[in-house]
């Protein structure tokens, strides 16, 4: 079966799924989980194979190590290797570039020190971080900035802007992923000019290009700083179930990601991925709307590293 031709009713015919304790454990192929506890839908995915995808050239090892975590090893041709340390579970634990010369940056830390995680799949509650919306300061127009009408400069601004409030403390990415209000604090860049068509993850060919001037103002801000992370995340309207539409969005999001990486050369490592289904929505409609099958990107690096310098 072909992935970039694999719809949502091809996905319902290959899900597995299977009880732990009060939650329901949803497989799907391509090492993505949704997991179902009470009211609460999220999912989660293995971005290890969005790597394998966008660097087709590289050589891919797995190692098993002490405590039965996996370690995936992703070595390019120029010699860096992307290493990403997962949980038994598959949960993420760290993200690692890896220099030829052998100088180590941790990217991504998804474990906050002293705080032990219970074992399982997904996310537990108390993990979720409960903030009040921030105090916007700025021009809506800055502070959303929207494609189809921003230039590079007001890209770059938007992806090496700090935060519109103070950020406390460094949050894992599992508590940046979870907490709208905390991922806020951070301007936004809506792929406007990009939509998907209903029930599907596939970007057409026509729309690729409107990708340019966004990689553009990516490429600028990692040149900057090669250490930035970039939060993609994915959209539908409110067409579906919420297993539909969370893996509609994840998938949608992967595919941003990936043709950033392979058409535009922005290094896979720099971006992560998350879907959120139809709770965020830009048109309020319980009908078909093309402008909820989106995407958007927001700079995440303060938060992952607890920057607190502020406008």
């Amino acid at each position: 079966m072909d992935p970039a031709r694999v719809r949502i009713d091809d996905l319902r015919r290959e899900r597995r799924e299977r009880r732990e304790g009060g939650r329901l454990i949803i497989e799907e192929p391509g090492n993505r989980t949704i997991i179902r506890q009470g009211d609460e839908v999220i999912i989660r995915h293995d971005e290890t194979q969005r790597f394998r995808r966008a660097y087709r050239d590289a050589d891919v090892r797995v190692e098993r190590r002490s405590g039965n975590e996996e370690v995936t090893i992703v070595r390019r041709p120029d010699g860096t290797e992307i290493v990403t340390v997962r949980d038994e579970y598959g949960n993420l634990i760290r993200r690692i570039r890896r220099e030829p010369a052998g100088q180590e940056v941790v990217l991504i830390e998804n474990r906050r020190r002293g705080v032990e995680r219970r074992p399982g799949y997904g996310y537990m509650e108390e993990e979720v971080i409960r903030l009040p919306p921030p105090t916007v300061r700025i021009p809506r127009e800055e502070y959303i900035v929207e494609t189809e009408r921003a230039s590079r400069a007001d890209i770059v601004e938007a992806f090496t802007a700090p935060p519109v409030e103070r950020v406390e403390r460094a949050y894992t990415l599992d508590e940046v992923r979870r907490s709208q209000p905390l991922r806020e604090r951070m301007r936004r860049v809506d792929l406007n000019a990009v939509t998907f068509e209903f029930g599907s993850w596939e970007l057409p060919s026509d729309q690729i290009d409107a990708l340019s001037t966004i990689a553009a103002g990516l490429r600028e801000a990692i040149s900057r700083n090669p250490n930035e992370i970039f939060l993609v995340e994915g959209h539908t309207d409110a067409v579906g179930s919420d297993e539909d539409n969370l893996t509609l969005s994840d998938r949608r999001a992967e595919t941003i990601a990936t043709i950033l990486t392979e058409r535009f050369q922005i290094p896979a490592e720099n971006l992560t991925t998350q879907g959120y289904g139809e709770q965020y929505l830009k048109v309020a409609t319980e009908a078909p709307e093309r402008e909820n099958r989106r995407v958007t990107l927001r700079r995440i690096t303060p938060l992952l590293q607890g920057q607190n310098q502020q406008q």
